[in-house]
């Protein structure tokens, strides 16, 4: 008996033609549109702090180009869809996030294509120190808005008094990357000048670390020429006030160095150029080229220094490009960085975290792949007096296995990152500035450190780059590249804060020592008094003896020295960019707009619109010097120090 087995045919597969017949092109809009986690906006409460970032950093940027002191209003609200009432803060899943500056304004025409058309900025194209870099940032957290909640961006903008104030509704269209303006209109505002952007997306809001909260309260640190008014969505309004009353240094725009660039950007640059000579092409779109470095760079690759650029192509360009690198050039000039300097740093540290001991280091500029940087490093460590009164008053209360209690010398130390001004709060372990902390062996300087772990105790590790161009490791901006370069020069930084905590350190074991030993001498002088007597038969003078003794004992363990060391009078002990928080007073170099007494910020109440500054540029605000703190009065704990003239600077 014969089976007929049926065999199955293949399917037929696509022919060339229509496979092309497929082939799209893809915008910008839609290729971020679905990999929005490039962005920042991977996970709600992750989208929420990326908005306002995107929004604060913009406007800080925009206020210090036209040299205005910075007053930003942030606020965020629990919204519904359905129009009922919002719920708790915590359960809610959309909010509404309106940031109001008081900056120069943006002109009319420029407003829907700066908050809806990715890759659209004036930031991209220049090497000068800048917050912004891609021109995607304040357009992609009104894209996720669009996308979650289908509202459009709101923006009012104003350039002057005189001129009108302008509203604008806006979306991307992500087929085009292009602007559609829903509606635009002349309003009437009360503010004199400045932007609002309001964003209605989905979102979660929670305190504590990589918050917007936290967020906030570090802008504070990296900015203390900035004011900040910040109302969460639970109601609380919180104040930070400005510390420095005066703006950075502007950065200063440069060219590209020839380190800089490689062989596509040069064979670009040379079709773009202005200029009609080789040799003026290399002396005019370069930095630190002379006239005479061009014609011996052209001379080496063999190239007549007349020959127009255009013409120089395939392997002229590829000797042209060695000559460049084996040129003998200076470094490129650092006038177009502008860090937060010691001052700052400290002004920052001091007034948002509690501590004892505070320091700031800035490096001297360097250079990676042709690109100048900066790192600087700040430091705060210990506790407040009252904190360490309240710690010793607490009764100890036995502990489970495992369990540790909060503020002890177990817990870890906070490592805060910045990158040109920008708190960065996720992605900590992928940064360099993380795994310099980790490298750096913080044992030598007295404080305990695990393994593969960053340094133990109640510490605060601050660490900022400023660069024209910092190397993050995505386009969300949350992590700084591993460059040999710059973690060499974060270690320097971490190392020189560590020397001087180390010293501190040293130093007031060793004064607590020889108090104790001198404690111990006190306990016996007046057996040592009563014994004399006896032997003296009484005829002794008691309170000249007693006197001598004291003298002896204070002699014997430290003098004077180890006095200043406990009661902190002699300042920071040669310690330069540093501060110390005693009982007592305060030592150190603390600006005088700062309050004695650190805190987190003013809680005041929620205002109905952020205060309006004047109209005058702060840019011409007189200097202020440094002020040493006096000892408070005890009468009156919460009065400011009085000022005095600043130390100076041991070199």
């Amino acid at each position: 008996m014969t089976t007929k087995t049926s065999e199955k045919k293949a399917p037929r597969g696509k022919s060339a033609d229509e496979m092309g017949k497929l082939q799209r092109e893809i915008s910008v809009s839609e290729f971020f549109t679905k990999n929005r986690h490039l962005l920042g906006f991977d996970n709600p409460r992750k989208a929420l702090l990326t908005a306002v970032k995107e929004a604060v950093d913009n406007a800080l940027d925009a206020s210090e180009e036209a040299g205005i002191l910075p007053d930003i209003a942030v606020t965020l609200e629990a919204v519904t869809s359905d129009g009922h009432p919002a719920p708790a803060a915590s359960q809610a899943t959309r909010f509404r996030v309106t940031v109001v500056d008081h900056g120069p304004g943006i002109v009319r025409d420029q407003i829907p294509k700066i908050f809806a058309k990715l890759l659209y900025g004036s930031k991209f194209h220049r090497l000068r120190m800048s917050r912004g870099q891609q021109g995607i940032g304040i357009s992609a957290a009104g894209m996720y808005g669009q996308l979650t909640t289908g509202k459009p961006v709101k923006i009012i903008s104003r350039t002057g008094e005189k001129q009108p104030a302008h509203y604008f509704e806006v979306q991307i269209d992500t087929k085009k990357n292009e602007p559609l303006v829903l509606e635009k209109k002349q309003i009437e505002w009360e503010r004199h000048r400045g932007t609002q952007v309001t964003i209605e997306l989905e979102g979660k809001y929670q305190k504590g670390r990589a918050s917007v909260d936290e967020y906030m309260e570090l802008s504070a640190i990296s900015n203390p020429h900035a004011q900040f008014t910040y109302r969460a969505p639970d109601g609380e309004t919180k104040v930070y006030p400005r510390t420095i009353q005066e703006l950075p240094e502007p950065p200063k725009e440069i060219k590209p160095h020839p380190y800089g660039i490689e062989l596509g950007m040069m064979l670009k640059m040379l079709q773009d150029t202005k200029s009609h000579w080789l040799s003026g092409f290399l002396s005019t779109d370069f930095s630190r080229v002379s006239g005479p470095a061009a014609e011996e760079i052209c001379k080496e690759a063999g190239l007549n220094p007349h020959k127009r650029p255009r013409d120089v192509v395939g392997a002229d360009a590829e000797r042209l490009f060695k000559s460049l690198q084996a040129a003998k050039l200076m470094a490129p000039p650092t006038n177009c960085l502008s860090p937060i300097g010691e001052r700052a740093i400290l002004a920052g540290l001091y007034k948002q975290i509690k501590g004892e001991f505070y320091t700031a280091v800035t490096r001297p500029p360097a250079v990676y792949r042709g690109n100048p940087f900066v790192i600087e490093a700040g430091l705060a460590f210990g506790k407040t007096p009252e904190q360490a009164a309240a710690d010793a008053a607490q009764p100890k209360t036995p502990l489970a296995e495992g369990e540790s209690r909060e503020g002890d010398d177990s817990e870890l130390a906070r490592v805060i990152r910045f990158a040109n001004r920008v708190p960065l709060v996720y992605q900590q372990s992928a940064c360099a500035t993380f795994k310099a902390v980790l490298d750096t062996t913080w044992r030598n300087y007295g404080v305990a450190q695990s393994r593969g772990a960053p340094p133990a105790g109640p510490m605060a590790i601050f660490v900022h780059m400023a660069s024209v161009w910092v190397p993050f490791t995505s386009e969300s901006k949350e992590a700084i590249a591993d460059y040999d370069e710059i973690r060499k020069e974060i270690t320097l930084a971490l190392r020189e804060c560590g020397r001087r905590l180390g010293v501190f350190l040293k130093r007031r074991q060793r004064a607590h020592l020889e108090h104790k030993r001198r404690n111990i001498f006190e306990l016996y002088i007046e057996e040592v008094v009563a014994a004399c007597k006896s032997l003296k038969g009484g005829k002794i003078a008691e309170a000249k003896l007693r006197t001598q003794l004291t003298e002896l004992a204070k002699k014997l363990t430290g003098g004077e020295k180890t006095d200043a060391l406990l009661d902190k009078k002699a300042g920071p002990h040669g310690l330069p960019d540093s501060i110390i928080v005693t009982a007592e007073g305060v030592e150190g170099e603390v600006p005088v707009d700062v309050p004695a007494e650190p805190a987190a910020a003013e809680t005041a109440p929620a205002p109905d619109a952020a205060p309006e500054p004047a109209p005058e540029p702060a840019a011409a605000a007189k200097k202020k010097p440094a002020a040493k703190a006096k000892k408070p009065a005890k009468a009156k704990p919460k009065a400011k120090p009085a000022k005095t003239p600043a130390k100076k600077k041991r070199k």
